[in-house]
């Protein structure tokens, strides 16, 4: 079951890219999809990764930013610190900083980031609100956040989670899609939206959760087309006049 698992979480950076870093980063590296596929990066950027683990998509930022711009990975293991920074040698990329700390508690300044991106790290967090406030902190006007995470689509029961939490990885924490919007909203982002890049319907989960004893059949109404990774984009707003939960046009949209 773990092996599957982690073949269904594991994130793939474009077949060109592959060649560009360490074998050892890209199997380090488990999530819900590929975040830097997610945003176009501009040559002298500084990109931000939360939870950076291996360091696959901070080697692959350092990349496109290039030589002028930065790419940080931010993780609480010094374990996975190490593993990247031994990557980041062997990739030879020398505009990468990996970072120690976490998530709700940023180690940079205030407007100090062009982008922000993670891959199914936000939704572990206890604190997800503080999280989104931190990374609206950090980014600099007109700075956007782009990451992938599970999401749930509607209300599903606590207990049909723990069955698909066997299923979906990083399913227990993941967010109701609205409510993540909304989420992003209070911290002070606009351009809030959500994409789907894969579904989980009822076959997949008689395929990962077939010998588990979970009943299939007893969870499937409640599970069809319920939990799905995404990409969730935002932007900070130019002007220093929006604070958290003002001065955005999704508010009233995201109410009703």
């Amino acid at each position: 079951m773990a092996a599957r698992l982690v073949l269904l979480q594991r994130r793939t950076a474009l077949p060109r890219e592959k060649g560009q870093i360490p074998e050892r980063a890209v199997l380090a590296s488990l999530g819900c999809g590929n975040p830097t596929a997610l945003i176009e990066l501009k040559q002298g950027e500084v990109v931000l990764d939360l939870g950076s683990g291996g360091g696959i998509d901070v080697l692959l930022s350092a990349r496109r930013v290039g030589p002028t711009g930065k790419a940080y990975g931010l993780d609480m293991t010094d374990d996975m610190l190490a593993l990247a920074r031994e990557n980041q040698r062997q990739a030879g990329v020398e505009n990468v900083e990996f970072l120690k700390g976490e998530i709700e508690n940023i180690p940079l300044p205030d407007n100090s980031v062009d982008v922000v991106i993670s891959n199914c790290v936000i939704n572990l967090s206890a604190d997800k609100d503080q999280v989104l406030r931190e990374a609206f902190r950090v980014l600099k006007p007109g700075g956007r956040f782009a990451v992938s995470d599970v999401v749930v689509r509607g209300e599903v029961p606590d207990q049909v989670r723990q069955s698909v939490l066997l299923w979906v990885g990083c399913v227990a924490g993941a967010l109701e899609e609205q409510d993540y919007l909304k989420r992003l909203v209070a911290a002070g982002f606009i351009n809030v939206s959500t994409e789907p890049t894969r579904v989980y319907d009822i076959e997949d989960a008689r395929v990962f959760l077939t010998g588990s004893g979970v009943d299939v059949d007893a969870i499937a109404e409640q599970t069809q087309a319920k939990f799905m990774s995404a990409f969730i984009r935002a932007t900070k707003p130019e002007s220093a006049c929006c604070q958290p939960g003002c001065c955005s046009p999704t508010v009233a949209a995201l109410k009703g």
